[in-house]
This record gives C-alpha cells, structure tokens and sequence, in this order.
C-alpha cells in the first residue's frame, strides 16, 4: 500500500483506498487483544472501556476475573474506527493504566495468535 494522504481519519492511498489510522482498510476490522491486571479496586472496568469508547475502540467480547485479590480482564476488541496510530493508542492505555494502578497492555490480534502458537 503506498500511503500518501493521512488525515485525522486516517490514510488514503494512490489509488483512493481508506485506511484507519491504526491501519484497517475501509469496512474491515483490525482486532487486537487488551489485558487488564493488577490489585482490584472500584472502577477498574469502567475506567479502561471509557477510554476504548472515547477512542472509537468497539468491545467485541470481554472476560474478566478475581483471583484472590487480583483483578484480570482479557477483551477482544475491533481498534479499525480509531483515529489514532495503534502505538499511540498502546500508550495512551499504558498511561490510563498506570495511574489506576493497574497493568494495560494491547497487541494486534495476529502478533498475539504468533506469539502463542505452538506450532
């Protein structure tokens, strides 16, 4: 794809094919896996889909748990409608994270699945 026009909304190439700005091309999804840990606490669930909402970042399936007094959360999610670059939206979570003293982290569904294949 050569990329020539980026805008808020993303990319255009040569040939006027839209891409989102975390790189999806128009109508498809870009999925990415989000994990949530660290000491539970009110507000935890709240505070991360908020900040996926305010994003764009559309939930597509969510688990989360307590283990003893751990709070973990995994989400699929579809980032194609973020207007911002997948590295900036990582940090973004990271930072969220960090002040409500728990661990954020988000990976592009395919650099997921390759690092747990046990092929």
């Amino acid at each position: 794809m050569n990329k020539v026009c980026k805008s808020a909304a993303g990319v255009v190439d040569l040939h006027g094919h839209k891409y989102s700005a975390c790189g999806a091309a128009e109508g498809f999804a870009v999925r990415a896996i989000v994990t949530v840990i660290g000491r539970d606490r009110v507000g935890i669930i709240a505070g991360v889909c908020a900040q996926l909402a305010d994003a764009n970042v559309n939930i597509l399936d969510i688990s989360q748990t307590i283990l003893h007094e751990y709070f973990t959360m995994i989400m699929l999610v579809d980032v194609s409608g973020c207007p911002v670059p997948f590295s900036e939206l990582a940090m973004a979570l990271g930072e969220n994270g960090e002040r409500m003293g728990v661990s954020v982290r988000i990976q592009r569904e395919d650099i997921f699945e390759a690092m747990h294949r046990l092929d």
